[in-house]
């Protein structure tokens, strides 16, 4: 693919990835969620949901390009990828230490990690397909 039409693929990818956390984001709020916790604010989630989709992007391009059995290894390691990312919010749940913090709230930022990755893995696949002959 051209770089032009992955570019364009990454920043729609970007685009629905931000907008669907903003809908965990209002649902949080409706369901309870303190509007003071950060995290649930777009000017906290916007630009990590973007930085989130590209350094995903980035990292499948590499597997990609160098690992023999790309899809074998994207099976295993996007999960563990989005399980990690889960270790600091429930690290900010535990500590309590930003102001509005509830579980729901934590709750709600953990989903937003899921959802960047339902929405980023079946863009990077069209975007940036694995080799047939190395899966």
């Amino acid at each position: 693919r051209s770089g032009l039409v992955v570019a364009g693929g990454l920043i729609g990818t970007a685009a629905v990835a931000v907008a669907l956390n903003a809908v965990v984001a209002t649902t949080a709020h409706a369901a309870g969620a303190s509007h003071d916790f950060q995290p649930l604010q777009p000017s906290a989630y916007a630009p990590l949901t973007v930085f989130g989709v590209l350094l995903g992007a980035a990292a499948w391009a590499i597997v990609r390009a160098r690992s023999a059995r790309p899809s074998r290894l994207l099976c295993i390691l996007v999960p563990v990828v989005v399980i990690l990312s889960l270790i600091p919010d429930i690290m900010v749940g535990i500590s309590d230490s930003r102001t509005g913090t509830s579980w729901g709230a934590v709750i709600a930022l953990m989903v937003m990690h899921v959802v960047v990755a339902a929405v980023a893995v079946p863009a990077y696949r069209r975007l940036l397909p694995l080799p047939a002959t190395q899966d």
